[in-house]
């Protein structure tokens, strides 16, 4: 049996402004045992490289793309297991309170879940004519007519584009027809990249992600400096110094790394 809580989130756009307010009842999943609650749970990931070729190909071709983010997507995986949750707080049954509720459907938290989605997801779109990439297996491609029609999938954020405007507004279309979609229109903000789509070329940038670094790393208030350390700088180790907090450090060398994804 897994526990499960409540979890709460403020969706932000590209400009730092609360856009919607997420509520989501998420299970306990490390409380699971492999061999017993779960068996595989890998799922392929698009990676930020592939993203950036997407909208040079988009570009380059003279078409923009655009996104949807599929609500409650964990929620629309099938569960193989037989899993068993506590009764949620707060719509506890006041007359059976030692009773379990078995899923019917993934949970967000189970390990198994993103597995899942995605075999939902993709096997539905192979049933609509769509082919996988042979390298990118989350990307989906669909030609008609001399025309083409990419599907990007990153988790439960979808974005495409075609050559062809009508292919789009089809695959949205069927898209809503078979899941709950929210469209979001044109891309402009998508894994820490603002995103402008104009006539002459698409430009990228990471300011909303610069300020979210100086505020996590409580840089708000420091002073700029052409080079990182003072030349000429003499270093000899510091006795009485503070041992320097590791798993800070490698988060902000971690988050340097991907501040030159838009470059």
């Amino acid at each position: 049996m897994i526990g499960i809580k409540w979890v709460f989130k403020k969706k932000l756009d590209e400009q730092g402004v609360i856009v919607r307010n997420k509520a989501r009842l998420v299970a306990k999943g490390y409380n699971q045992e492999e061999g017993i609650d779960f068996g595989e749970t890998y799922a392929p990931v698009a990676t930020l490289e592939v993203v950036r070729l997407l909208l040079a190909y988009a570009c380059i071709n003279g078409f923009k793309l655009h996104q949807m983010d599929v609500n409650i997507a964990f929620l629309n995986g099938y569960i193989d297991e037989e899993v068993y949750v506590i009764q949620p707080p707060g719509f506890e049954d006041h007359k059976y309170p030692y009773h379990v509720f078995k899923l019917k459907k993934k949970l967000y938290g189970l390990k198994q879940t993103p597995r899942q989605w995605y075999e939902r997801l993709s096997n539905f779109l192979l049933s609509q004519g769509y082919e996988k990439g042979k390298t990118n297996k989350t990307l989906f491609i669909k030609k008609a007519y001399n025309e083409i029609i990419l599907v990007q999938v990153y988790i439960d954020d979808i974005i495409f584009g075609s050559t062809n405007e009508t292919l789009c507004e089809q695959f949205v279309k069927v898209m809503q027809g078979e899941f709950e979609m929210s469209m979001m229109g044109e891309l402009n903000y998508f894994l820490g990249l603002q995103i402008k789509q104009l006539q002459h070329g698409t430009f990228l940038s990471q300011s909303k992600y610069c300020k979210e670094l100086l505020k996590k790393f409580d840089m708000e208030n420091c002073k700029d400096a052409a080079t990182p350390i003072a030349t000429g700088c003499y270093l000899d180790t510091d006795e009485k110094g503070a041992n320097v907090d590791q798993t800070k450090y490698r988060g902000l060398i971690r988050s340097l790394l991907y501040l030159i994804a838009s470059r």
